[in-house]
């Protein structure tokens, strides 16, 4: 029997650098919640068996009926997240307590609605082969590390090669076994410090391979004002792709 595939969709912060009076994940984006959006490409990803929801507390009965009037059959339980990533993510990695270590784990940003249904399919075949799987685009900007400068302020102070550099997305997929352990030791240290699920496992698990799964451009996080707008204009324009290939977006 295959693996049984659990995708987590995480919503646990409100979004405060959007300065909107509802958590980014509820906002429209063309006649949808952002959510609902990111939901639905797990819910039509066939290698995907089932999807957990955390969602900040306040806001659990709305993202129940959201489930609920989109007639989501994949949506097993729509839970409180935590007041961190992390805690989000552990919280999300209890509620899979009844899969084994052999099943899948798909860990997604609710902020990314526009992720593809073949992504997910891509990092669950790569599962097949690693125990750890991250998202990630080419990153068209040079990048620098910076630290504080003698006389006040940042300055460079290390130039990456750019060739070397990716730009980390979601969904991170692991084998169950393996992002438990990862966190069983994380956990445990007093100076975690996490921003998302493979650097955890990169971390704590040094000796496991993390693989790169190539993303899209597309593939963008809801963060500041304006990309809200920015994420309309490319779901219209993955549209207008789809129509004139003959698939339906």
């Amino acid at each position: 029997m295959r693996p049984r595939v659990i995708a987590a969709v995480l919503a646990g912060g409100v979004g405060a650098r959007m300065g909107a009076s509802t958590p980014k994940q509820l906002l429209p984006l063309e006649g949808r919640p952002i959510i609902e959006r990111s939901i639905a490409a797990f819910e039509a990803c066939p290698d995907v068996d089932e999807i957990v929801v955390l969602m900040v507390e306040e806001y659990l009965d709305r993202v129940g009926e959201i489930v609920s009037a989109a007639g989501f059959t994949k949506v097993s339980a729509v839970l409180p997240g935590g007041a961190t990533r992390t805690d989000t993510s552990l919280a999300a990695l209890a509620a899979m307590e009844h899969a084994s270590d052999t099943d899948l784990a798909l860990l997604h940003d609710a902020a990314r609605p526009l992720v593809l249904p073949d992504t997910i399919s891509a990092c669950v075949k790569a599962l097949g082969r690693v125990g750890a799987v991250g998202v990630a685009v080419p990153s068209a900007d040079t990048v620098v590390r910076v630290e504080p400068g003698r006389s006040g302020g940042e300055v460079i102070a290390q130039v990456p090669p750019r060739a070397g550099l990716r730009r980390m997305q979601t969904p991170q997929g692991f084998r169950l076994g393996v992002v438990r352990r990862a966190y069983e030791l994380a956990t445990a240290d007093p100076d975690l410090v996490a921003t998302d699920d493979c650097g955890v496992v990169l971390r704590y698990l040094p000796e496991e391979e993390v693989r790169i799964v190539p993303g899209e451009e597309t593939n963008i996080k809801v963060t500041n004002p304006g990309d809200v707008e920015v994420a309309g204009t490319l779901l219209r324009r993955m549209r207008e792709r789809a129509a004139l290939s003959g698939v339906d977006a």
